[in-house]
């Protein structure tokens, strides 16, 4: 008989299908939530002149889902502590699949904007779900690099959405676009067979059959039996998880990482929104939006990716605060004129280093916070950050309005990086700096 260390487990395992698999059913439903969020920007223009819309009432429609997103990511987070992540994360694909469908109904404005906060409660609620999970199952070594993998799935939602887009609006309608959301519920049996329960959450639910299942997947060279006793480390925890993020020296470190989301999401969708606009009131030729968003979300996903392999390599920290620079660096040089090509370059490194910040604070959120209260503060952290997704697009036209200088609107937009990376130094190191094995691990003698 031994005491088998369920996070030293995990965290020393050797990459292997099961983890293949935990990474391709949650990219892929982070594709699907990418899709369903970037859709409304790819019908918006024949939206606006079907339904005669001004661009206030426009703009109130594209809101709608950011503010579900807050209360589906702060309200989700919480439940998965208590439900479980898989439970969560399916109700959250219905939610948001079935609501995408019957959106493609609408006949005005209120009702489109209604079933567009409410699928927006589970487009948010999904995201620290599937990010919790994939971290819980992650080898400790590659943890960054496989969140930040399977966030970029986002972009490519992104591009399918607006490269579908190009030739179905024009010739079949806006609404086959989200009758298109289907396709998740078409997957969904799969996803109940496939996608694994949290280890943590069955522990806690005195499920150890499951757990132990699920362990001889993840490490199958460990040999575990029926007569080897899981072991994971004790909390302290209280039944309130949202005063758990500021209890333990986490304060700082908490306000902190809402400091920083809030700015990101601030500078991601002031870019996505308002960048082709700024650009071509300073006379640059950029009358192709598919070629600025290609760029856009290639830079993501290489921004992404690149960014988590370099986290597992040096540290969250180090990698962020430098991406923040860059990002704010490549902003304040875009209001200066370039050479065409200098313009690309510098719109793929903005779009590298501020999406992908925003998934790297995904994946250093969740090594941040102990198992128990994950998706509380993955949940928390992202919702608070929805109040900067909603300022951005404001910031944006209010810059246009003003009619500042071209330089002028780009160091605007810089200053939130600025303010993020100070948020991103002062979070406490202790925690944070890389996945600290279980102290179960030593502490606990095998038994014969």
């Amino acid at each position: 008989m031994r005491n088998i260390d369920v996070n030293g487990v995990i965290d020393n395992a050797t990459f292997n299908k099961f983890h293949w698999k935990v990474l391709f059913w949650c990219t892929l439903i982070i594709i699907f939530d990418g899709y369903d969020l970037v859709i409304y920007g790819v019908v918006l223009p024949l939206l606006m002149d079907q339904w005669n819309l001004n661009p206030y009432v426009a703009g109130l429609l594209g809101s709608s889902a950011l503010f579900g997103m807050m209360f589906g990511a702060m309200g989700f987070g919480m439940l998965s502590d208590k439900w479980g992540r898989k439970k969560v994360i399916l109700m959250c694909v219905v939610l948001f699949s079935l609501t995408t469908v019957i959106n493609g109904f609408a006949t005005n404005a209120w009702q489109f904007g209604i079933l567009r906060f409410i699928a927006g409660l589970g487009i948010g609620g999904v995201m620290p779900n599937v990010v919790s999970l994939m971290s819980e199952y992650s080898p400790a070594r590659k943890r960054s690099t496989l969140v930040a993998l399977m966030f970029s799935g986002y972009a490519v939602g992104g591009m399918i959405s607006a490269g579908l887009g190009i030739w179905i609006v024009p010739n079949f309608g806006w609404e086959i676009m989200f009758y298109l959301a289907i396709v998740p519920m078409l997957l969904l049996p799969l996803m109940i067979k496939y996608l694994p329960e949290s280890v943590a959450f069955l522990m806690a639910q005195k499920r150890e059959g499951e757990a132990r299942n699920i362990l001889c997947q993840v490490a199958p060279f460990k040999a575990i039996n029926e007569q080897d006793v899981l072991v994971v480390p004790p909390t302290t925890e209280s039944k309130a998880p949202v005063l758990e993020l500021f209890r333990g020296g986490r304060a700082m470190s908490t306000l902190m990482f809402w400091v920083a989301f809030f700015n990101c999401l601030l500078m991601v969708y002031a870019l996505g929104s308002w960048l082709p606009k700024l650009m071509s009131a300073a006379g640059y030729p950029l009358d192709s939006s598919l070629m600025f968003l290609m760029v856009l979300n290639i830079g993501a996903i290489v921004g992404a990716v690149g960014g988590g392999w370099l986290a597992d390599r040096f540290s969250l920290r180090s990698v962020m605060v430098s991406f923040f620079i860059l990002g704010s660096g490549s902003l304040i040089t875009l209001g200066y004129e370039n050479p065409m090509w200098v313009l690309y370059t510098l719109m793929g490194i903005a779009a590298a280093t501020t999406i992908g910040s925003q998934i790297l604070l995904y994946a250093y959120v969740a090594q941040y916070y102990p198992t128990s209260i994950r998706s509380t503060g993955l949940g928390w952290a992202s919702g608070i950050g929805r109040n900067g997704a909603i300022v951005g697009p404001m910031l944006g036209g209010t810059l246009l309005a003003l009619a500042l200088p071209h330089h002028v609107n780009f160091l605007a937009l810089a200053v939130p990086g600025a303010i993020a990376t100070i948020a991103i130094a002062l979070v406490a190191r202790r925690f944070s700096e890389k996945p600290v094995q279980s102290e179960a691990e030593t502490a606990l003698a095998p038994t014969n």
